[in-house]
């Protein structure tokens, strides 16, 4: 049950500076979605745990089917692995590391009014999560803050329209200056998959040895050879 829930679990956060800052332009706009119907507390519990519950099993049932080598070496190895768990998380509905992200900026900055609360909100996002702003683009985007500001002579709410279409602009200058296109989201999204990908097969390389060099110290397993990792089938384990 180690490997089922340690493939169930959260993929550390190996994101390059793109994953925090290749946020659609619209995010940055003040949005407010409407709350749903208050439910009691019991009811939403239960709800709660059924929807778990539905998404485990249905995370369980793909991949008690699929093969899943565990050699983060071969980039083969990895391209699966990483299929598999795109597969899980469509049709268990969860949510990719990026999507995760996205949504951890919609529900902090919604209530933010102004730009430069934002973009610290942001920042503060990314070290929490472990990310790295590898080219320098928080410190690009608080310069043309800056500079919007200057020429409005006010703080920028995010509210203005006019002055955040100002800004917009200047962060279209930053991501063609760090070559970051909007059509390129897709190559970045896959990238990170394998990138995460690979750092979970690691883990799991790491978990399966670990566990068979305690076995190993077992008196009714001390003269058995142990079986190369890559041979081993995670379904026998779910």
């Amino acid at each position: 049950m180690a490997f089922s829930t340690r493939l169930l679990s959260k993929s550390r956060q190996l994101y390059g500076s793109q994953a925090i800052h290749a946020i659609p332009v619209r995010f940055y706009a003040k949005e407010a979605a409407p709350p749903g119907p208050p439910l009691k507390g019991d009811q939403m519990l239960k709800n709660i745990f059924l929807e778990v519950k539905k998404k485990f099993e249905t995370a369980l049932g793909i991949l008690r089917k699929e093969k899943i080598i565990i050699d983060p070496d071969d980039p083969a190895a990895v391209s699966q692995y990483a299929k598999v768990m795109k597969t899980v998380r469509e049709k268990a509905d969860l949510f990719s590391e990026s999507q995760r992200i996205q949504y951890t900026v919609q529900t902090r900055t919604r209530d933010i009014p102004d730009a430069r609360t934002y973009l610290l909100t942001l920042k503060d996002i990314r070290i929490k999560r472990g990310l790295t702003d590898e080219l320098g683009a928080e410190a690009m985007m608080m310069d043309a803050l800056d500079k919007v500001e200057k020429e409005i002579k006010k703080p920028l709410m995010r509210d203005d329209k006019k002055s955040m279409a100002l800004l917009n602009a200047e962060f279209d200058k930053i991501n063609k200056k760090l070559g970051i296109r909007k059509e390129d989201f897709p190559k970045y999204e896959e990238q990170l998959e394998l990138k995460i990908a690979k750092a979970q097969l690691d883990e799991l390389k790491k978990d399966a040895l670990e566990a068979m060099e305690t076995q190993k110290k077992r008196e009714e397993f001390k003269d058995e050879a142990m079986p190369d990792v890559k041979s081993l089938d995670i379904r026998h384990f779910l």
